[in-house]
């Protein structure tokens, strides 16, 4: 380094200035200019690797990102079955995950893989038990979080305390508002949830959350068992999924609509009162949210 910069200074451009100042402080320069240096700096001190010796991996025109992807898919405890068809139908492998519980319960989460600046996907339903389930995916997420990922979406395909949405006697809290909280500040940057039991519950979140329906997947199930929509009926188990059951009925041509009129004495037990429509020699198809205790059914 020190011979080249002495050499720079021994071919530098030499600039002559002559200044003369005359009485009326006049400024004048004078500058000889000689031709511009000339150095040649020889050959270069890092080696330049072949190309043809490089990983096909670090060409920018190949298909890196087929076995490099960014998404990343990990399941909790809750249903491996479901997060392995998710990752089978997506072409990926699930993400190695380690999961256990301590004697006291507590729940112990460690990535067995990096996913920083990657996209994550939990799979991790709410079902029973509900407690035990939400807080492995909340421990799930503050894991990832740490990982440094770039987005964390937490699947949930059964929303547990969806029921708890609002305010039916005095003294009650909206446990479907604080388990919403309780994701967000875990470090979820978004909720994909299935068949909500009301809508509001979207906004409980202050994060994106995308709301699908498995009404699809039973219309075409039904479509396959070629049935014709004369015999069918669609059954409401409660005046509250009216709305959702006609929606149902629309789309399997016009379907007549029966409703179930129920009295609840308390919770988990259901009392039916009266059946308003007939559904006498029909295929019933009963529509609703949840499956708790089947009483209803």
């Amino acid at each position: 380094m020190a011979s080249i910069l002495q050499s720079a200074f021994t071919y530098s451009t030499s600039l002559s200035f002559i200044c003369n100042c005359s009485k009326r402080n006049s400024f004048r320069v004078r500058c000889n200019v000689i031709e511009p240096l000339k150095y040649d700096n020889g050959p270069p001190c890092i080696s330049i690797l072949n190309n043809n010796l490089l990983d096909s991996k670090f060409h920018l025109g190949n298909t890196m990102i087929k076995n490099d992807t960014r998404l990343r898919i990990f399941s909790g405890t809750a249903n491996p079955a479901l997060s392995q068809e998710i990752s089978c139908y997506m072409g990926l492998d699930l993400g190695k995950i380690k999961i256990k519980r301590f004697a006291d319960g507590e729940i112990y989460v460690q990535l067995q893989e990096s996913v920083r600046g990657c996209d994550v996907f939990l799979v991790q339903p709410t079902c029973p038990p509900a407690n035990e389930n939400i807080m492995e995916l909340l421990v799930m997420i503050d894991a990832c979080r740490r990982a440094s990922a770039k987005n964390i979406t937490a699947v949930i395909p059964y929303f547990g305390y969806a029921r708890a949405d609002r305010k039916t006697q005095g003294r009650e809290s909206i446990a479907a508002k604080l388990v919403a909280n309780l994701i967000t500040e875990a470090g979820a940057n978004r909720v994909l949830a299935c068949d909500l039991h009301s809508g509001q519950s979207m906004g409980y979140f202050d994060i994106p959350v995308d709301h699908v329906y498995g009404q699809p997947v039973i219309l075409d199930y039904l479509a396959s068992k070629a049935i014709s929509s004369d015999d069918l009926v669609v059954v409401s188990p409660d005046v509250g999924g009216v709305a959702r059951a006609r929606a149902f009925a629309k789309k399997l041509s016009d379907a007549p609509l029966a409703i179930v009129d129920k009295r609840r004495q308390g919770h988990n037990v259901a009392e039916v009162m009266n059946l308003i429509g007939d559904v006498k020699g029909r295929v019933a198809v009963m529509v609703d949210d949840m499956i708790d205790t089947a009483g209803q059914l």
